[in-house]
This record gives C-alpha cells, sequence and structure tokens, in this order.
C-alpha cells in the first residue's frame, strides 16, 4: 500500500458545561484570571460517564460519518492517559462496545501528544500490510485527576474525545496521512507529572509554556519539510489545545498565514490526547476545512513528548 487516509472525523464532549463563574465559586479565582493565563471560558466534565462511554460516542459519530461499519474495522488505538482499568484496555472495551470481531487493540500514553502518536502507529500497521481500516480515538477525563482547591490546574482542563477512522490508500495514490516526527525531552519529564493511586496531575506551568512557545515551532516546521510541504501552502493547522497563549505563539511563528488555526482550547479547555481529534472534528463539521486540505496536527506536552504530522482533510 502506499499509505493511509483520514476517511472521517467525530466527537463527543459530556453535556456538562462548568464556566469560569462555576470555578469561582469553588477556588480563588475569577474569568479574567482564568481568560489572561490560559484563554479558556469554558471546558466539559463528565458526571456518571466513563472514559470508555466517551470514547465509544466518539467512535461512533466518526464510523457514521465514514459510511464504514464496525465489522469493517480491524484495529483499534486509543490515546489516553486518565485509564482506570488495567486490564482490558480501553481499545478492547470501546471494540467490545462497537461490536468490532477480532480486532488488534491497545492504548498509548504519551499524554498531550498521544493522538499523533497513535494515528502514526495506525499509518504503519496500515503501510506494513498489518491492517486494513483502523479507528483511531484520543479521549480523556481529566477531571479524574484534578484537585479542585489548586486553580493552577483546576481551571484548565476539560473531558472530551475524538476519533478518526483511518484506511489503506491504493497503489499511487498520495499519502493522506504524512511521515511523522515525534520524539521526547525525558530530562523535563517530570514537568507535567499524573502520579499515585488517586491521581492528581500538577505541571511546571512556566518551564512547559517556555518549552512549548520556543521548541514546538520549529519541529512543526521540519514536519512539513518531511511531508514535502511549506508551511504556506497548509490550509489548516490544530496544534494540541494546552492554553491559547501557547497555541498562538506557535502559529505566529509557523508561517502559515492562510491556515485556519483551531482555538477549541477556548471552549472545551485542555483534553491532553483528545484535544487535536475533538479540535479537527469540530473544524470539519463547521466546515472551516475542504476535502484534501493540508492540515498540519501537532500534539506536545506530558513527557515532554511530541509528535506530528501533515494530514489530507477528510
Amino acid at each position: 500500500m502506499s499509505g493511509s487516509r483520514i476517511v472521517a472525523l467525530g466527537h463527543y464532549q459530556p453535556p456538562k458545561v462548568l464556566t469560569n463563574d462555576d470555578l469561582a465559586v469553588l477556588v480563588d479565582t475569577d474569568d479574567e484570571w482564568i481568560r489572561s493565563r490560559v484563554g479558556i471560558r469554558t471546558r466539559h466534565i463528565a458526571e456518571g460517564e466513563t472514559l470508555v462511554d466517551l470514547a465509544t460516542e466518539a467512535a461512533q459519530k466518526a464510523l457514521a460519518n465514514s459510511g464504514r461499519s464496525a465489522a469493517e474495522i480491524d484495529l483499534v488505538v486509543v490515546a489516553t492517559c486518565t485509564a482506570v482499568e488495567r486490564s482490558p484496555n480501553t481499545a478492547a472495551a470501546v471494540a467490545a462496545r462497537l461490536g468490532v470481531r477480532a480486532p488488534a487493540a491497545y492504548d498509548i500514553n504519551t499524554v498531550c501528544s498521544g493522538f499523533s502518536y497513535a494515528l502514526a502507529t495506525a499509518d504503519h500497521a496500515i503501510r506494513a500490510g498489518a491492517a486494513r481500516r483502523a479507528l483511531v480515538i484520543g479521549a480523556e477525563r481529566m477531571s479524574d485527576t484534578l484537585d479542585w482547591t489548586d486553580r493552577t490546574t483546576c481551571v484548565i482542563f476539560g473531558d472530551g474525545a475524538g476519533a478518526a477512522v483511518v484506511e489503506a490508500q491504493e497503489e499511487g495514490a498520495e499519502p493522506g496521512i504524512g511521515p511523522v516526527v515525534w520524539g521526547s525531552e525525558p530530562e523535563k519529564s517530570d514537568a507535567v507529572v499524573i502520579t499515585g493511586w488517586d491521581p492528581v496531575i500538577s505541571q511546571q506551568g512556566q518551564s512547559v509554556f517556555r518549552w512549548a512557545t520556543t521548541q514546538i515551532a520549529p519541529l512543526a516546521r521540519q514536519t512539513c519539510e518531511k511531508a514535502g510541504i511549506d508551511p504556506s501552502e497548509l490550509k489548516g493547522f490544530v496544534p494540541h489545545q494546552a492554553n491559547l497563549r501557547i497555541i498562538d505563539a506557535i502559529a505566529a511563528k509557523l508561517g502559515a498565514p492562510d491556515a485556519v488555526v483551531a482555538r477549541d482550547v477556548v471552549v472545551s479547555g485542555n483534553t491532553s490526547a483528545a484535544s487535536i481529534p475533538l479540535a479537527f472534528s469540530k473544524m470539519v463539521e463547521r466546515g472551516e476545512l475542504s476535502p484534501g486540505d493540508p492540515v498540519l496536527l501537532f500534539g506536545f506536552g506530558g513527557g515532554l513528548a511530541y509528535a506530528g504530522q501533515v494530514v489530507r482533510c477528510p
């Protein structure tokens, strides 16, 4: 096979919306403080819905949008850092809910870069002939990791899921998913951590901000170069929705003046591995991108791990 492509996307967010004013009741903060630092107005919080519920909802919508059935899927990959169960993994649980028969199923945890890692591994599996059609899902219940008395973290994160149906292309077709650029900075891996049996997230905010705003744009340009495209040719840019200041800083350095930049963080908060497919799916649903448009996806964060690729819009 000459590669793979994204056929369709889908997303899901739990119905409960937590506003900045709601948070001001819980912790010493206010709307102006939150907006000025991270640009977030609202986030969705799961109540009575599990991680598997969120992932399944997004996957069902992606399948419906693709016109494919669960029976046609032979690989399920879920990117998440908030799975509670160690076995079965989230991918296997989602496959069972959907009725996927005998798929390869595994989870990936590279935190905020997880979806791009998962998309790359699915693409590699398809290129190698180990799979024909995959469901790639990013899903998180970040609210499970929050200390609701810590205003530096509880105002940032939200819950949600996004999914993509990825399938093989015939020989000679232009690849719909470009080569991945991925890596990490292990010496800074303690900058964002989720620790303990009752997990709590903490981060070195300024350290992460400096790293993201100085290191990610060159890596994003490298990703475009590897895909054989100049950043100026991009029609869309979907970075990890870390915070609005980081997104705007990277976009300003990228050199993609015609690209629609995803800023879903404003209404969804930081949903870690779910943020890229969630934002990408919304952009397609709103008609902000056209089929075949080159779009740069780039995840970064906990680890400090990063990954990105140029894809063609479904």
